[in-house]
């Protein structure tokens, strides 16, 4: 700050533009990775858009309360994880569970992955895999699924996914190692 530059103090009023405006930008720069961590766990498009929609709107409402412990992603993922609990738990939604009409094939999924392979059968060969791979996550319990999905999908670090699900570092890794030995057992212990 340059000598002599005279600071205006902030009325309550421009705090809250400041705090709202700083939540518009936490939102732009994080919604992509709510919604896909979302999406991965649901494998729903409007299901995903929703939750997510609750997770900003619940987030907004408490913004003010943001203390900085962690990094803004990180209080905003378990928000989502929590906005994901409770959707599970409530039994008037249960029908999303069981409806696939909207739901993502796993061939659409394998689609969004980047691909080298050119010929069609190599393409059939990583569809099929992926396949495969969303079968496995589909039957982890829901705490591997969690873990695995923010650590595979998301890319968190263990100590990120500990504090976005309450978890310590080592139940974290637990999971993670039962999940990724799970799936590869599935998979027939191909990777």
């Amino acid at each position: 700050m340059a000598a002599g530059t005279i600071l205006e103090p902030i009325t309550p009023a421009a705090a809250g533009t400041i705090a709202t405006q700083d939540f518009a930008v936490v939102a732009t720069n994080y919604r992509v990775q709510i919604y896909r961590f979302l999406l991965s766990s649901t494998r729903d498009v409007d299901l995903a858009e929703t939750l997510t929609q609750e997770c900003f709107l619940k987030a907004h409402r408490n913004w003010a309360g943001f203390r900085g412990e962690s990094t803004a992603l990180t209080w905003l993922m378990r928000i989502a994880i929590n906005v994901l609990k409770d959707h599970w738990r409530n039994r008037r939604m249960q029908f999303w569970r069981q409806t696939r009409t909207n739901s993502v094939d796993a061939d659409e999924a394998s689609d969004w992955l980047p691909s080298g392979e050119s010929s069609p059968e190599q393409q059939l060969l990583a569809r099929e895999r992926v396949k495969h791979v969303w079968h496995a996550v589909e039957r982890l319990s829901g705490r591997q699924r969690t873990v695995f999905l923010l650590r595979y999908v998301e890319e968190m670090e263990i100590a990120d996914i500990a504090a976005s699900t309450g978890l310590s570092d080592g139940t974290v890794k637990a999971h993670l190692s039962r999940a990724v030995s799970r799936v590869r057992a599935e998979l027939g212990g191909r990777r």
